[in-house]
């Protein structure tokens, strides 16, 4: 589909910039991250998943905040088959309500996890961020257990560049949220550096 080669491409260009060179230490604010994070009560996507084994999954991503400000992350068939159904917490716990079997394998589950964590922006830590620029761009760059979560803007910080989960080295994993309506991203797109295995979402005005 369009908008999923159009997310694709965008990936791609940003996989071309040399992973962290010429970046610099900085000060700066966390705060101006907020204004990327998905703040409507639900969004709906249609979705396209590229896999390298098991050909390609399609259907419609629902993104729910729920009463007890957790939200719900559901992918599910046309049909109404659901691939799988999850919990985010605010305290940064996890829950699989629900699974289809061929994915219930925990490594799958943790990249899904990791994943849908990067976009919805959870664990904005002060604490454990370190924020570096170069010449036109800013890294905000947060440690986790493994890796790093790590969300780019231009300096000015109008602009959210990119996203993307990284060990010390490089990143593996590179994600874009834009054309913002309303506080919602229109277009979503997640691309796994080692392996084939891409996510993109368009969102459906209801």
């Amino acid at each position: 589909m369009r908008y999923f080669i159009l997310s694709s491409c965008l990936l791609i260009l940003l996989s071309c910039n040399k992973a962290y060179k010429n970046l610099h230490q900085t000060s700066g604010d966390i705060s101006v991250l907020q204004k990327f994070k998905l703040t409507a009560p639900v969004a709906l996507y249609n979705t396209q998943v590229e896999v390298k084994i098991g050909g390609n999954l399609s259907g419609l991503i629902l993104m729910k905040k729920m009463p007890d400000s957790s939200t719900r992350v559901v992918f599910a068939s046309q049909m109404g088959l659901n691939f799988f159904d999850f919990g985010f917490n605010n305290d940064g716990s996890f829950k699989v309500y629900a699974v289809l079997k061929q994915m219930n394998r925990k490594p799958v589950i943790k990249t899904l996890r990791k994943d849908f964590d990067l976009i919805l922006m959870r664990g904005l830590d002060s604490n454990k961020v370190s924020i570096r620029k170069n010449d036109s761009l800013t890294y905000y760059i947060f440690k986790q257990t493994k890796g790093y979560y790590t969300y780019i803007t231009n300096n000015a910080g109008t602009k959210l560049v990119g996203m993307e989960i990284s060990s010390k080295r490089k990143p593996v994993v590179k994600a874009i949220m834009e054309n913002y309506i309303d506080g919602v991203p229109d277009t979503i797109g997640i691309s796994h550096q080692n392996f084939k295995f891409n996510i993109g979402l368009k969102r459906i005005e209801r």
